[in-house]
């Protein structure tokens, strides 16, 4: 097969969560197991440091392998979902998983996908962790798909565990309150692991020490980080959050035996994320005249801070493009959107994608108004035709909706 004969294949015949939703979540890690046992335990064959949480988990992420490849290390990375190339979700040192590399993984296992019947986010983590073992990485930065306990990453004895936060998401596979997801997220940590939560509630931090406790694992938290934030190119306000998160993995990183992490290499990483990962789509600015901002934020305590940002832009009018995924809980983000703003609806171009005219109605619920667009782009091109040079366009709502401006 061809490159794109074989991401058609991985696309189309597997289920894939994050364009399906429900009916491709597994609910253990048998699939994993077994595709990772046929590949000679790979995974067991490099460093990681394993990061999960409800928003942050991917900017985090991307900074810690910035800054470890400042360091002068071979660094894996491991994220998703990708936003407009497959590769992206496999990457060393920045650069993308060949496609050569692909299309061989895919070809010397078929038959083995197919018997197993695997999903496509559990054949790649196995792709992921082949590739990391073969190139020999130093260490590489495995982010959670969801959740913790059951997500097919968590396979893995990292030297670290990393926790962001925890949001009111994905609650019909992690359960309906802040302690039963906090729960699934702190089934990552690991016996004896050092742990590293970013932010906590009252109630999360005890479920967080508790499953510390039980592992005998040293838990630390860095929301008391109290030391001035280095600079970062990762603009969003809300990225103090994630600073802070990283930094104190940094610290308890050149706590360990092997690792040293210089504050040169932490200052230079960090001003540099974006140009060392290639990262996308967090507060990514596209245009300037007029200002057009995209940002993946797609719950209520990401688009909080997102929102609080775009208010704080200077512009005459707001044009927001919005589309959002179909089991996506508007009730509980479309209140946190400004009711002065000019609305353009519309539909990602996935499975799960929300139909425009649903949003469009269901927006005039809270004051919302504008139009309903077939596609993403046309949204876009409506919001640059009506928008003055001193005005603002926002783009968000889903990681889809983003990516398809991208």
């Amino acid at each position: 097969m061809t490159y794109t004969e074989t991401l058609h294949w991985m696309f189309d015949q597997l289920p894939m969560y994050q364009r399906q939703g429900k009916t491709a979540f597994k609910k253990d890690l048998t699939n994993t197991l077994a595709l990772t046992k046929a590949l000679g335990n790979p995974e067991q064959q490099f460093k990681s440091i394993h990061v999960a949480g409800t928003n942050g988990k991917g900017s985090v992420s991307h900074m810690l392998a910035s800054v470890l490849q400042s360091a002068g290390y071979n660094v894996g990375l491991y994220t998703s979902p990708h936003l407009t190339d497959f590769r992206e979700r496999i990457k060393i040192n920045g650069e993308h998983i060949p496609k050569a590399n692909v299309i061989e993984f895919i070809a010397r296992h078929k038959t083995f996908l197919e018997t197993q019947n695997l999903s496509f986010f559990e054949m790649t983590v196995g792709m992921a962790f082949d590739y990391f073992a073969a190139k020999k990485v130093d260490i590489a930065i495995i982010e959670v798909g969801m959740g913790g306990r059951l997500d097919s990453t968590n396979i893995i004895t990292p030297l670290l565990s990393v926790i962001t936060n925890i949001g009111m998401d994905h609650m019909a596979f992690l359960g309906d309150t802040l302690e039963k997801i906090a729960g699934e997220k702190a089934g990552i940590i690991k016996k004896t692991v050092p742990v590293v939560i970013g932010e906590t509630t009252p109630k999360t931090k005890a479920v967080f020490m508790k499953k510390a406790k039980k592992e005998m694992a040293p838990i630390h938290f860095a929301e008391v980080w109290d030391t001035p934030l280095p600079n970062c190119d990762l603009k969003g306000s809300y990225q103090k959050f994630n600073l802070k998160t990283c930094l104190k993995s940094l610290e308890v990183l050149n706590a360990l035996d092997g690792w040293k992490v210089t504050k040169t290499a932490i200052k230079r990483g960090l001003a540099e994320v974006k140009a060392n990962t290639r990262l996308r789509g967090r507060w990514d600015i596209l245009d300037e005249y007029p200002k057009i901002i995209a940002d993946t934020a797609h719950n209520k305590e990401g688009l909080t801070l997102v929102i609080e940002q775009v208010l704080q832009e200077k512009f005459k009018d707001l044009h927001i493009v919005l589309g959002f995924v179909n089991d996506k809980d508007l009730d509980s983000v479309l209140p946190l959107f400004p009711k002065t703003a000019k609305y353009y609806f519309s539909k990602p171009d996935v499975p799960r994608g929300m139909e425009a005219t649903s949003l469009y109605y269901k927006a005039k619920d809270y004051a919302l108004f504008g139009k309903a667009f077939t596609t993403v782009d046309n949204a876009l091109k409506a919001a640059r035709r009506e928008a003055k040079k001193e005005d603002l366009i926002f783009v968000g709502g889903s990681t889809f909706t983003v990516a398809e401006i991208l």
